[in-house]
């Protein structure tokens, strides 16, 4: 089956006083229809930086190069700022880290996926307060009508995130990508944000890619896992191969700071692991 997204050779750079500074450093991903891919690594390890420039929302100081990038058949390269709007938004979304910082506190939540409704879609008023209902029907928001006249500040955590699923999924996207979807919140409103995504995944069909620093996110939701460090692809594997026989030292340490692998009271750091296998080959 071929690739609904498509990434050879991704580099994003930035200009600093030191030089450049280069985030992603040659990757390559690619993520099937109706496949759930992690990208895991640590803070700083590139992740959301390059997700970040497919959907060209980098700052004008980032400087991206790819030798293909192609999503469901279309060459994303030579495509204008307007050409690409035809896409990112509507066939391709994403949900940020941070769902009160994602959302503007100055409107309701219902302006803000009505808004989405009627700019993408072209929806009349009446439709878009319509169909923004069934959304957060969708989402499990209790009194979906009554809450579209609620501001952020007025809603949870984990309500503001699947009105930030509502809105990415408004619009039935091919692609959706979720970047630390589970962060801030309590495990057990992860655990149901997590069920929530799969559930929506297999329902429209969608390709998901889940960005994360957590392994258990990975084994509960992945069909396949990228792991990156310092902007480079260490390892790539589907999930059971990962966690019974990882290959590369990275990985292993990934797993190696798992909760259950604590020894004598003490969680093992990907610090400690990696400073003990220096110099093994990937």
């Amino acid at each position: 089956m071929a690739p609904i997204l498509e990434i050879r050779n991704l580099t994003v750079s930035f200009d600093t006083a030191a030089g450049p500074f280069k985030a992603v450093a040659g990757i390559d991903i690619s993520v099937s229809p109706r496949e759930v891919l992690a990208i895991v690594g640590e803070s700083g390890s590139g992740k959301s930086v390059a997700m970040l420039a497919v959907m060209g929302l980098l700052p004008p100081t980032a400087v991206v190069t790819a030798d293909v990038m192609r999503f469901d058949g279309q060459d994303m390269l030579p495509m204008s700022e307007r050409e690409r709007r035809r896409i990112i938004g509507r066939e391709i979304t994403m949900i940020f880290q941070e769902p009160m910082a994602s959302l503007n506190p100055c409107y309701t939540v219902g302006f803000q996926i009505e808004e989405v409704l009627r700019g993408i879609l072209g929806m009349s008023a009446r439709d878009a307060r319509k169909r923004a209902v069934e959304l957060f029907e969708a989402v499990g928001i209790p009194e979906p009508a009554e809450r579209l006249g609620s501001f952020p500040h007025q809603m949870s955590g984990g309500q503001c995130q699947r009105v930030m699923i509502a809105i990415a999924i408004a619009c039935n996207p091919k692609l959706l990508i979720a970047d630390e979807p589970t962060t801030a919140l309590d495990v057990t409103i992860q655990k149901q944000i997590l069920d929530l995504l799969m559930d929506l995944q297999e329902k429209h069909g969608m390709a998901l890619i889940i960005i994360t620093h957590d392994m258990g996110v990975v084994a509960e939701t992945a069909d396949r896992v990228v792991v990156q460090y310092q902007g480079k692809k260490m390892e790539e594997a589907d999930v059971l191969t990962l966690f019974e026989t990882p290959k590369n030292p990275y990985t292993r340490a990934l797993l190696s700071a798992l909760p259950e692998h604590a020894t004598g009271g003490r969680l093992s750091t990907v610090t400690d692991f990696m400073a003990a296998h220096q110099g093994e080959d990937a």
